[in-house]
């Protein structure tokens, strides 16, 4: 594809949810820094670090900045190092990360996340296995009493009550998000966490109202969604990531199932829905390649009319505009090559012959 100009760039038009409009279509995936404090006061709480990342990604041109994976509750996260945002000083160190986001003309999005059996692990440079009450970790849970591996602890199946009280934890959370200063909340049913691990028939055993069939497996999932909607206002948008395959074949959540809970999640006030893949089981073989996702998130396009945003060793802006381009996504999530290059969208710009907003102090580099 040769260069586009600025009028025709897709990554560069402002794309708008309710009230919110994004003003590009690159928007940074949410990805865990594992790098608060895991007890204490401060637990969960935002420091120097997460300021500075989200910060560097918002300057560099990013549209929309999703947040990592923030627990809604401590038994909630994935490793005792995970944001949270159950309580209110939680709340009050985030404003500061929004309110320089928006300074910068990007959206501030958060993920709100419940680990589910994924919980209680260490942090991926000390190889994220296990870790008991002397590393500060807990007795995780899940839809059913399986663990994720071997090596993982047997989760607590959830009751019914367990159930009702996690779903209030999310909307809690939303409206936590609210006060911190966030315009967009995407609710984590991806990569094997705990809706995941409901949706998924190689994961949730259950034989009462929350298992067996697709209307049972996918009622923790509404039930979430309409409980954040409950309180999230209606003129923001409100995200929902899903993994649409677990690459289990018929053992696992679908592509077909994915399309029939998008078509679902529509009516309950979901406006976009984040595609990825994967994440619920080890051994899982899933056939790494550039935009080996997108086709997911193209399918749901194509079959609802609920929006879609594509993942997946995306990573140059030519192969970005391509997606766009073909009406396979609404919008595009950079992951780790955003960790690479914060500046991403910058060098985009310049690549797709676009115009992009410059901070003040660089215009004399731009």
């Amino acid at each position: 594809m040769s260069a586009a100009p600025a009028a025709f760039a897709a990554l560069f038009q402002p794309y708008t949810l309710r009230s919110v409009t994004i003003p590009n279509r690159i928007w940074m995936a949410p990805m865990c820094q594992y790098s608060a404090e895991a007890f204490g006061p401060n637990a969960g709480v935002a420091h120097d670090w997460h300021f500075t990342h989200y910060a560097a990604r918002a300057t560099g041109g990013t549209g929309l900045i999703i947040q990592e994976a923030t627990a809604v509750s401590p038994e909630g996260r994935i490793t005792p190092y995970d944001l949270g945002i159950w309580n209110d000083t939680q709340v009050e160190a985030l404003r500061r990360i929004t309110a320089f986001v928006k300074s910068q003309g990007a959206v501030p999005g958060i993920q709100i996340a419940h680990a589910g059996r994924k919980g209680s692990t260490d942090k991926t440079w000390k190889g994220g296995g296990p870790v008991g009450p002397e590393a500060h970790g807990w007795q995780p849970s899940s839809a059913s009493p399986l663990p994720f591996s071997e090596a993982h602890t047997v989760p607590h199946e959830l009751t019914t009550e367990e159930i009702r009280e996690i779903t209030g934890q999310f909307a809690a959370a939303a409206g936590r998000a609210l006060a911190a200063g966030y315009e967009v909340v995407e609710i984590h049913g991806a990569h094997g966490y705990l809706i995941g691990q409901f949706l998924s028939p190689y994961s949730n055993k259950r034989t009462d109202a929350y298992g067996g069939s697709f209307e049972n497996r996918t009622r923790f999932a509404v039930e979430v969604v309409d409980a954040v909607r409950e309180v999230w206002p209606e003129e923001l948008p409100l995200l929902f990531r899903i993994s649409a395959s677990d690459w289990l074949d018929e053992e696992g959540w679908t592509a077909d199932e994915t399309v029939r809970l998008a078509a679902l999640l529509l009516e309950h006030g979901v406006d976009l829905l984040d595609v990825s893949t994967g994440g619920l089981a080890p051994h899982a073989r899933i056939p790494l390649a550039p935009g080996y996702q997108v086709p997911f998130a193209a399918r749901v396009k194509s079959e609802t009319a609920l929006p879609v945003a594509a993942v997946g060793l995306i990573t140059e802006p030519e192969q970005a505009e391509k997606i766009l381009a073909n009406g396979e996504a609404d919008a595009v999530l950079l992951g780790r090559e955003l960790l690479r290059d914060p500046y991403w969208a910058r060098r985009a710009a310049r690549e797709l012959g676009a115009e992009i907003p410059v901070p003040d102090q660089y215009h004399r580099s731009w």
